[in-house]
């Protein structure tokens, strides 16, 4: 009986546990059972074994040791922002001053020569022409012009071919060489050649110096040779660059009023488009404008902007451009309901303050005006004429000519009659001379300074762009004048000097080891544009680098975009000087990575200029400075040795300052200066000071690196490449375990790999990043590449040296390698093969089918995958589903750092027909980067798919930034998108579209204005005389000047 119950209970337990099998079978078909406590063995082991050969090769923990043995020796002090702000402030405020006389002295020069020169019509001169200069004829002979003109290559100027004992003269295509205009101005301006070569020798570290003449010839100094476009053509024109235009005239408020009547039909309309597109060349910054086109009603080019002005920056000008191309003419012109529309909308704008509170202007282009609208001006303008009043009369015919003169004349203006395209350009720049009238009579020689741009069209700029890249700079400016007696009422302007500082001259004023590993500097002008940004430099899209026209009229809010209210940007603006703070998400590693922390930001006035000053400093570290102390026997002699480089762009001596330094390395100034062997070497004591500090402490790593590598035994597969060290005064060490030719990335902390070695502006990467790790643990990153199709194949790994153990403590270096990735992921297949079990069998692996391994870094790109074409991508493009599933669980965060620059990428050219054609519209631009959340060390998840459910476990490598991530592969998610890094383009509505360009940013005036002066002779108006207007008509006009005058 016991027997038939055993029987019968062991045949039901046969049916239970065969069933509960079936179901156990069914579940893990349907949702994979990945084991944690293996996940984390293998984590475990490879951790483990990572570290080791970072540490060991890289030395950190000996590095570490040294600088832990000074600890009681140096002192560490809090930095002051709002003290190191204003002592930057005032070295720049020297540095722009210097400038500014250079400049004053060409003007000085330049207004004595013309006061002593007598115009010859006659005049035979042979000047150096730009382009002609060392061209022969067929037979050999040099051209007129043309003669021989010594060029040679000089490093001060970028190696560029220059005459560094003459200046050379650039005369536009669409102008005579032999004008006699020309030629007395050629002439006379030659007594600047002595000035341009004197203020060199005072002040090498000036670059181009010229003379812009109101003529239209442009002489530059050192020569150059110019070259023609491939049409034969050079379309600069000094006239129209910024720094000419803001140094002529004072800031001003237009209204462009166009007719679209029916006989402007075909050619007249083409060049009346064409002359408002050469009005808005002329406008700047300081600007105001607005255009209308009439028929018998008023047509807003932008409709948006009806009775309003907004600001002549580049965006708003590149706007108004393309609503020009909509124009078309039809109907009768009824000139009288547009001016009345102008003078109204300058009235309205004037009282709201916003304006330039200077001159005011309004520009007609027609073919010809019924009457002179007395009555209009009468009303309006008269008898203080505060609105000017230029007429460009469009085609040949000249029947309602008088109209559109008296209009001008009697208006302060200027009348022209534009009759092929080919005239726009020198009619257009006839309103200029007129507007800086005032200005010459007041004999105000105002300095003006632009924002950082780059201009394309000059040769030496198109010269250094296929290898260097576009140089971007600052232009200082001023007027010259004529001072002659009878010219005075005139108010003469004879052109405009100037001289370019490039920015990267303004960075070797900001001691960058005194702001910290993520710390800078940074100016903004009197608009919030930038005039010296790290962030103002190229993006990246699809491999390519993306450049903002010109890099002009970038806004601070551009790059400092979580400032949402502009606090930061007003406040300098207005010349304050104070303190704000704010978290900001800076991009690094071409725009893929995100570091977030919170930034403390100091700003003053750099006085003498229109710029303000601000130094961002980063909480934390960065707000901490040390000093270290031996003696220079010591420092010079760890100086010495091969493996040590400076930060070529740190200015440790300024070699600039004396002919025979500009070809010494930094390191060599540095044993000149400390041997007294120069005694006329300029260097900054504290930062050599610390240079031979870090000298010394890093020295013995050097033998430790030898070490490793004379033993054959370690490092025989040779997957470790390569160790270097860098400190925080910009001193480098390097060692190659394998030889040279051997190295797999060949670029690696060359200067070809800008991101990777100490720039003016930042720190390396590696060291960026290793200093936002925790202590001891180490960063590891596959290094991006622009080209999309050059897959990265190393690993680089670096960890950051800390003196003390607290948050207070500066880093003082960081140290890593570069290894192999087929080395690096040789380690991880390894260490993921280990079992638990005591018997050697494992109950899962990575190389089962029924799951995917990876090895992921805190930015979501992956090491290590099964599939090597994986490898660089970003997690979330190939595992959608379980990137989601992170995400809401807050093991990553995403982050959208914009950028407001959609739509702008397109050269700056100068000439129309050079001019590409590209839609521009208001956008903002996300771009997604994503960081991994610190506090979190593993994870698992099931994620509910279509029909099944797919488990997941994510393993923080122990001492780095990496993740393991085990997943599912036998549960398909397709339904779940994958998440992707590619940017959102976000846009606008039109009404969103039309605040937008509404909108006015804080902005301060120049404070200069010249917009009238009681002297001004306004019959010199382009056709006062042979008037055939109505006597009446005329006279009144007349009598109204006598009064107002």
């Amino acid at each position: 009986m016991i027997l038939n119950l055993l029987r019968a209970f062991w045949g039901v337990f046969f049916i239970f546990w065969t069933a509960f099998n079936t179901a156990l079978v069914d579940v893990v078909g349907s949702e994979q059972q990945i084991p944690l406590s293996v996940v984390k063995l293998w984590a475990s082991a490879f951790g483990g074994e990572i570290k080791s050969i970072a540490a060991k090769y890289s030395g950190s923990q000996l590095l570490q040791k040294k600088y832990k043995e000074y600890e009681k020796d140096v002192s560490i002090e809090e930095i002051d922002g709002l003290q190191l702000v204003k002592k930057l402030a005032k070295s720049m405020e020297e540095m722009f001053h210097k400038k500014s006389e250079a400049v004053r002295r060409l003007v000085e020069a330049a207004e004595d020569a013309h006061l002593k020169h007598e115009f010859d019509a006659d005049l035979q001169y042979e000047y150096f022409n730009a382009v002609l200069i060392n061209e022969r004829d067929e037979e050999g002979n040099f051209l007129e012009l043309g003669k021989e003109f010594i060029l040679m290559p000089n490093d001060h100027f970028n190696n560029l071919p220059v005459n560094i004992s003459l200046s050379d003269v650039q005369v536009p295509t669409n102008m005579y060489n032999k004008d006699p205009a020309i030629v007395n101005g050629v002439f006379w301006s030659e007594s600047l050649n002595k000035v341009f070569v004197d203020n060199f020798d005072r002040d090498p570290s000036l670059i181009w110096q010229y003379f812009g003449s109101a003529k239209g010839f442009f002489r530059q100094y050192p020569g150059i040779k110019w070259e023609p476009d491939e049409n034969g053509v050079i379309a600069f024109d000094c006239r129209n660059r910024k720094w000419y235009i803001q140094a002529a005239t004072s800031p001003k408020d237009v209204v462009i009023l166009v007719d679209v009547s029916g006989s402007m039909k075909g050619l007249r309309l083409t060049i009346a488009k064409q002359t408002v597109s050469s009005i808005l060349d002329t406008l700047g910054d300081d600007d105001f404008f607005n255009i209308i086109a009439y028929n018998e009603e008023l047509h807003y080019v932008e409709p948006c902007l009806n009775g309003t002005l907004v600001q002549a920056d580049r965006a708003n000008k590149e706007h108004f451009r393309e609503h020009l191309n909509k124009l078309f003419a039809k109907g009768i012109g009824m000139l009288d309901i547009a001016l009345n529309e102008a003078f109204n909308i300058l009235s309205d704008f004037n009282h709201t303050g916003q304006g330039s509170i200077c001159s005011q202007a309004i520009m007609l282009i027609t073919d010809g005006a019924v009457d002179t609208y007395d009555t209009i001006f009468a009303k309006y303008n008269w008898p203080d004429r505060k609105v000017r009043m230029f007429t460009y009369l469009i085609g040949r015919e000249a029947a309602f000519a008088d109209n559109l003169k008296w209009m001008a004349c009697a208006n302060k203006g200027f009348f022209t009659q534009i009759s092929t395209l080919a005239d726009v350009q020198e009619n257009v720049m006839e309103y200029l001379h007129v507007l800086s009238r005032p200005k010459v009579i007041d004999q105000e020689h105002d300095v003006v300074w632009t924002e950082a741009y780059i201009d394309s069209t000059l040769p030496q700029a198109q010269k250094l762009a296929d290898d260097q890249g576009l140089v971007l700079m600052t232009t200082v400016a001023m007027p010259v004048f004529s001072k002659q007696n009878e010219t005075r009422s005139k108010g003469i302007l004879l052109g405009v000097v100037g001289t370019d500082v490039p920015v990267k001259e303004l960075l070797k004023a900001i001691p960058k080891y005194k702001l910290g590993i993520h710390g800078y500097a940074f100016a903004i002008t009197n608009n919030g544009y930038i005039l010296t940004h790290p962030e103002l430099r190229p993006l990246y899209e699809e491999g390519k680098k993306r450049r903002k026209p010109n890099y002009s009229s970038v806004d601070l809010s551009e790059v400092e975009w979580e400032d949402r209210d502009d606090v930061l940007r007003n406040a300098m603006v207005n010349r304050k000087t104070g303190k704000f703070s704010m978290e900001v998400k800076k991009t690094v590693d071409k725009g893929k990575r995100v570091l977030v922390m919170t930034n403390d930001y100091y700003y003053t006035d750099i006085r003498g200029t229109p710029f303000s000053l601000g130094v961002a400093l980063s909480r934390g570290h960065g707000k901490y400075f040390f000093r270290g102390n031996v003696t220079i026997e010591e420092g010079l002699h760890d100086l010495e040795h091969p493996d040590v480089s400076l930060a070529d762009e740190w200015s440790y001596c300024n070699t600039d300052v004396h002919p025979e330094h500009h070809q010494m390395a930094q390191l060599d100034a540095i044993k000149l200066y400390l041997t007294g062997k120069e005694p006329l070497l300029q260097c900054d004591k504290e930062l050599i000071q610390e240079v031979l500090f870090d000298a010394v402490v890093s020295a013995p790593i050097e033998a430790y690196w030898t070490s490793l590598a004379l033993n054959k035994s370690e490092n025989s597969d040779k997957g470790v490449e390569v160790a270097f060290l860098g400190t925080r005064t910009g001193l480098s060490r390097i060692n190659l375990f394998v030889g040279p030719e051997q190295l797999t990335n060949q670029d690696f902390l060359t200067a070809e790999d800008k991101e990777n070695i100490f720039n003016a502006d930042h720190f390396p990467l590696w060291y960026r990043r290793a200093a936002e790790q925790i202590p001891g643990s180490f960063v590891y990153s596959i290094p991006f590449s622009t080209e999309t199709a050059n897959k990265s194949n190393v690993v680089t790994a670096s960890t950051a040296i800390q003196l003390l153990d607290d948050r207070k403590s500066p880093v003082v270096a960081a140290v890593g390698i570069q290894m192999k990735l087929e080395f690096f992921q040789r380690k991880f297949w390894t260490a993921s093969r280990q079992c638990p079990s005591l018997d050697g069998r494992c109950s899962i692996s990575c190389d089962d089918e029924a799951i995917n391994c990876y090895l992921i870094d805190n930015n979501g790109f992956i090491l290590v995958s099964e599939d090597y074409r994986q490898t660089g991508n970003f997690f979330g493009e190939i595992e959608g589903a379980v990137m989601n599933k992170l995400l809401t669980m807050g093991s990553f965060k995403r982050f959208l750092v914009e950028f407001n620059l959609c739509s702008w990428w397109h050269s700056d050219l100068t000439a129309k027909a050079q001019r590409l054609k590209q839609t521009l519209e208001p956008c903002d631009t996300e771009y997604p980067a994503f960081v991994s959340e610190r506090t979190i060390k593993e994870t698992t998840g099931n994620i509910a798919c279509d029909d099944c459910f797919k488990s997941f476990v994510i393993q923080q490598i122990p001492s780095s930034n990496l993740f393991m991530v085990v997943v599912d592969n036998e549960c398909n998610c397709e339904s779940i998108l994958p998440i992707t890094m590619e940017p959102i383009e976000i846009r606008y509505n039109e009404s969103l579209k039309c605040e937008r360009l509404k909108s006015q940013k804080i902005r301060r005036r120049p404070e200069s204005c010249h917009g009238f002066h009681p002297e001004e002779n306004a019959r010199e108006c382009g056709g006062v005389l042979g008037l055939s207007a109505k006597p009446t008509l005329v006279l009144l006009p007349l009598l109204l000047a006598i009064f107002s005058r």
